[in-house]
């Protein structure tokens, strides 16, 4: 993050910095807790694909500047263009890019919440890799609350927490503790803010430990299997295995561990 952050509408939307393997990506309207406007989306989305092409990149930290993690989407952008259905559209389908780009992405995202996460900032989080909460974390879906059921970050929450749970945070607009979110299976963790960037911190360690060529193979397939039936599931995941075997850090893993030793991953 920022050491100065700077909330001015000529301030960067998303800060950008990569070191250690480690790509951070902060979203920089933390004064409207960093609505996810027309402009938000094309930045994040923008950041994201050039951490695709970034092979010094190995994992990404999403997280947020502000007293919360992000509110959803911009609701007096979209007031202002009520009735325009090719604009709203527009809107949509980006965001619909952006959230997919998370999960296509080779690098594993983990989303660092704090705050308030509601609507299409829930969404957000759903579709992280990972996601790790401060304990005064909460989440939403609030949209019927104002007369906009939240159909979109319906997708990516009731893949997460299940069917009955989403629609309990569909049709009451309630929020969900950070430790309902925990038990429902729509963070990892949630810890004391304190601790938050040291919660965050385990998970890089142990991501770029591993070989980023595995992991990259590993996280595409995982996404894949789980929009197909069982059967078709266990044929993409086998003929990923027999690939997964072809790689040198596979053989370079079973070496290691038959000889007790640390492995030394040529393909990271």
């Amino acid at each position: 993050m920022s050491a100065r952050p700077d909330d001015s509408q000529s301030s960067p939307l998303v800060l950008c910095t990569t070191e250690g393997g480690v790509a951070r990506l902060t979203l920089n309207r933390g004064s409207r807790y960093n609505p996810l406007s027309m402009e938000m989306i094309a930045a994040l989305d923008a950041a994201l694909a050039a951490i695709e092409l970034d092979r010094n990149a190995r994992v990404v930290v999403l997280a947020a500047e502000g007293k919360g993690f992000c509110a959803g989407h911009d609701l007096r952008e979209m007031r202002a263009h009520t009735g325009d259905d090719a604009w709203l559209n527009a809107l949509f389908d980006a965001c619909n890019r952006l959230m997919l780009r998370i999960t296509e992405l080779p690098q594993p995202v983990i989303a660092r919440v704090h705050g308030i996460a509601t609507a299409a900032g829930c969404q957000l989080v759903s579709m992280c890799d990972l996601a790790v909460a401060a304990d005064t974390a909460t989440f939403a879906l609030p949209g019927v609350n104002i007369g906009v059921f939240c159909s979109t970050p319906a997708v990516g929450v009731s893949r997460n927490i299940g069917r009955k749970r989403a629609m309990e945070m569909l049709l009451t607009g309630d929020a969900i503790s950070a430790g309902q979110a925990v038990d429902w299976g729509l963070v990892n963790r949630a810890v004391p803010a304190a601790h938050l960037d040291a919660a965050v911190q385990h998970y890089v360690d142990r991501i770029t430990a591993r070989s980023a060529k595995v992991i990259g193979l590993g996280k595409s397939t995982f996404y894949a299997q789980l929009e197909q039936g069982v059967r078709d599931a266990y044929d993409t995941a086998g003929r990923t295995m027999t690939c997964n075997l072809g790689f040198d850090d596979a053989a370079e893993g079973i070496d290691a561990f038959v000889g007790k030793r640390p492995p030394a991953w040529r393909e990271s």
